[in-house]
């Protein structure tokens, strides 16, 4: 169990975060000291595999951008973490509105590598049909939303979802991701104060990764902390070690719980760090200091779980060694599988408004198919996307 747990807990013990951060996992692997947790084994072990799983996906992914085969790619290297903790804390009713930056999230809900790796390629397996960014998934299979590239509108979304909830008597709840830089949109406020005034069932998870792009948080906001700001729309403020799984875990299970009960919402500021860069198109050298990102690198959430577990008998050096070559293994043939699928057909962006498609856009669809001859036309205009 967590030393803290309380809307503003103290400062844990041998801990050098800030005094309202609540940590249970060692910092590094010379820390022995013993660490409580209800979580079960199993599901310690798969907090582990989708962990492995996600890094393995990331590290493909912007491979195969850098070798041209990939049009742009969003990593997640550095917050696995609290991404996994997070997801263990929910049911299957939960609604999940998600940022682009939670790929654990899905691959622990059940979303496969397949229909993932299809979004990257936007192929005609793809969920969206291609018509959506890279890493922008949508899997409605379970419960998760389609991202926006937009900051904050998930946050409304979500809202409006729990209050939907709430109205019918449903106990489930609405969780949604968003960065620190989408703390400053309009989006946030709006949906911060109606959650507090409805006492919705909503989880606002704030990963605070230090840096909107290239805006360091401390460009963004005067507040002590992003946690903070949850005071003035009546409903508690956690600061959670972001890189810590079950940290995470504990914080979000103690949120979920509060909201399924009538409790209202909770906001959560999870501190991590995106190693990375933004994007494929970012280059992170000119504006964070290597210091800062080594410093943080030290705190890799995968590492330090697995030094964790290593040490408290939950996993095996070769548990470890397993999970790594076989996450790999899985990630390399979606992306070959995927990679040979063919564009959606040309008729697809017809069929996505009416049930039953009207006279007119049939005319419309006939004409174009024939027309192009039933190909879709190869993109040709060289732009850049602009994340």
């Amino acid at each position: 169990m967590a030393e803290t747990s309380t809307a503003r807990p103290a400062r844990a013990d041998r801990q050098d975060e800030p005094f309202d951060v609540v940590t249970v996992l060692p910092r590094s692997a010379d820390d022995a000291r013993p660490v409580r947790t209800d979580i079960p084994k199993a599901d310690l072990l798969r907090m582990h595999r989708v962990m492995t799983l996600t890094r393995a996906l990331d590290t493909r992914g912007m491979l195969y951008q850098r070798q041209g085969r990939l049009g742009f790619y969003l990593p997640c290297s550095g917050e696995e973490g609290h991404q996994v903790g997070a997801a263990w804390a929910l049911a299957k009713g939960d609604w999940l509105f998600p940022s682009y930056r939670v790929a654990g999230v899905a691959l622990w809900r059940g979303a496969t590598l397949d229909k993932a790796v299809a979004n990257c390629f936007g192929n005609a397996e793809d969920n969206a049909k291609g018509r959506q960014m890279p890493v922008h998934y949508s899997f409605a299979e379970v419960n998760w939303l389609s991202i926006s590239s937009p900051l904050g509108t998930q946050i409304v979304q979500a809202v409006g979802a729990a209050r939907a909830m709430q109205i019918r008597g449903e106990k489930n709840v609405a969780v949604t991701w968003f960065g620190d830089g989408s703390t400053s949109t309009n989006d946030f406020h709006t949906g911060m104060n109606f959650a507090g005034v409805w006492k919705a069932p909503c989880i606002f998870f704030c990963q605070n990764n230090q840096w909107a792009i290239s805006t360091p948080l401390s460009q963004q906001c005067a507040a002590e902390t992003l946690a903070d700001k949850a005071v003035g729309y009546g409903m508690p403020g956690v600061r959670v070690d972001g890189n810590d799984a079950l940290a995470v875990a504990e914080v979000m299970k103690e949120a979920v719980d509060r909201a399924r009960a009538g409790g209202g919402p909770t906001f959560v500021e999870a501190l991590t760090y995106r190693m990375g860069p933004h994007s494929s198109s970012d280059d992170p050298t000119r504006y964070r200091p290597s210091d800062e990102v080594e410093e943080w690198r030290r705190r890799d959430p995968i590492e330090r779980f697995r030094a964790w577990a290593l040490g408290a008998g939950v996993l095996t050096a070769d548990a470890v060694k397993k999970d790594e070559e076989e996450c790999a293994a899985l990630v390399s043939e979606a992306f070959k599988r995927q990679e040979s699928v063919g564009k959606p057909p040309l008729e697809s962006l017809f069929e996505d408004v009416y049930g039953e498609m009207p006279e007119h856009l049939r005319e419309q669809r006939d004409f174009l198919v024939a027309l192009e001859g039933g190909k879709v036309r190869e993109d040709t205009s060289g732009a850049a996307f602009p994340l």
